[in-house]
C-alpha cells in the first residue's frame, strides 16, 4: 500500500490536538505529517507519533509540497481562504468548519452513513456539525429500514463544543466567575442558545441540524425541527431524538437494526440504570444509543437517547475516519 502525506491545519486547537490523538490510534498509512496553525502558534513544539514536530505558520505557499490530505479545523474564514488553495494543488481537504457543508459541490460525510459520497469530491469534503454527526449514525439505519417521516431534535450540548473559551466559562463559572464566552452563566444553568439567532427564531445551530439532515440522508421530504441547548457538561453531546416513520416497526427488530449498524453501541437496560451517559462517552469514537421506546402518541414513532464525544466523533474522529475511507477508495481504484 502506498504511503500518504497528511497535513493538519489548526494543529494546536482543541479539535486539532484531537486529530493528532485519533491519527495515532487509527494508524493510517502515512509517510509524512505537516502541522500548521496561525502565526500566533507557529514555532510551538508538538509531540506526536513518537517525534517532536514544529508547528508551521499556515500561508498560501504551505501546500507547495507533496500533500495528499489536509485535515482542517481552523475556523470558517481560514477554510474559505485556504481550502481552495490546497485543493488547487491536488490536496483533498477534509474541513471541520461550516464553510463548505451546504455547498452542493461538496460532499458532507459521515463514514458510517454516506461514505460513497467521498467518490465525487472535487478537492473538499465537509465534516458535518457535531450534533448532526451522532444523530445521523443512529438515524441512517432506521431511515433505510422504515423511512423517516419526521424528526424532532432536542440537544444537550457540552461546553467544549464552543471551544476552549466555552470550556473555561464552565470551569471558571464553577468558581463564581462571570462568563466571557456565553451571554449568561453556564454553571448551574442551561442556555437554549447555540450560535446566533436567525430571523425565523431558530438558532444557526438548529438550522444546521435541519439542513444537514436533509443533505446527508439525501431526502428533503423529511420534516425536521430542532431545539439546541448548551448545558453545564464539559464533554460529550446528548440528544433526545423523536422519530416518526412512514412504515410500521417491531420494537425488538428496530433495536436489532440499531445494534447491527456500524459505529453504534446500544446501552439500553433501564431496569438496571443502563443508558448512554456523557461521562462514559468521553474519550471514545462510538455513538451510544439507549432509552429506545415507542412513541405512543403517534402511529409509528420512536424515542432515542443518543450520546457521543463531540470533539471526537463530532469532529476529529469523524474527519480522520473520512481520511481513512478516502485512502481505501484511492487504493481500490
Amino acid at each position: 500500500m502506498k504511503k500518504y502525506n497528511v497535513a493538519v491545519v489548526g494543529a494546536t486547537g482543541m479539535v486539532g490536538r484531537t486529530f493528532l490523538k485519533v491519527l495515532e490510534e487509527l494508524k493510517l498509512p502515512v509517510e509524512n505529517y505537516y502541522l500548521f496553525a496561525s502565526a500566533r502558534s507557529a514555532g510551538s513544539k508538538v509531540e506526536f507519533m513518537g517525534k517532536e514536530y514544529t508547528v508551521e505558520e499556515l500561508t498560501e505557499n504551505s501546500f507547495d509540497r507533496d500533500i495528499d490530505i489536509a485535515l482542517f479545523s481552523a475556523g470558517g474564514s481560514t477554510s474559505e481562504k485556504f481550502a481552495p488553495i490546497a485543493a488547487s494543488k491536488g490536496v483533498v481537504v477534509i474541513d471541520n468548519s461550516s464553510a463548505w457543508r451546504m455547498d452542493p459541490e461538496v460532499p458532507l460525510v459521515v463514514p458510517e452513513v454516506n461514505a460513497d459520497d467521498i467518490a465525487w469530491n472535487k478537492g473538499i469534503i465537509a465534516n458535518p456539525n457535531c450534533s448532526t454527526i451522532q444523530a445521523m449514525v443512529a438515524l441512517k439505519p432506521l431511515h433505510d429500514k422504515y423511512k423517516i417521516k419526521r424528526v424532532v431534535y432536542s440537544t444537550y450540548q457540552a461546553v467544549s463544543g464552543a471551544g476552549m473559551a466555552g470550556y473555561m466559562d464552565l470551569e471558571n463559572g464553577l468558581k463564581g466567575e462571570a462568563p466571557k464566552k456565553f451571554p449568561h452563566p453556564i454553571a448551574g444553568n442551561c442556555l437554549p442558545h447555540i450560535d446566533v439567532f436567525l430571523p425565523n427564531g431558530y438558532t444557526k445551530e438548529e438550522m444546521k441540524m435541519v439542513n444537514e439532515t436533509h443533505k446527508i440522508l439525501g431526502d428533503d421530504s423529511i420534516k425536521v425541527t430542532a431545539t439546541t441547548v448548551r448545558v453545564p457538561v464539559f464533554n460529550s453531546h446528548s440528544e433526545s431524538i423523536n422519530v416518526e416513520f412512514h412504515n410500521q416497526f417491531d420494537l425488538d427488530e428496530l433495536k436489532q437494526v440499531l445494534a447491527d449498524a456500524p459505529g453504534i453501541v446500544i446501552q439500553d437496560d433501564p431496569e438496571n440504570n443502563v443508558y448512554p451517559l456523557a461521562l462514559n462517552a468521553a474519550g471514545t469514537n462510538e455513538t451510544y444509543v439507549g432509552r429506545i421506546r415507542r412513541d405512543e402518541s403517534v402511529e409509528s414513532g420512536v424515542n432515542l437517547w443518543v450520546v457521543a464525544d463531540n470533539i471526537r466523533k463530532g469532529a476529529a474522529a469523524n474527519a480522520v475516519q473520512i481520511a481513512q475511507r478516502l485512502i481505501e477508495y484511492w487504493e481500490s481504484k
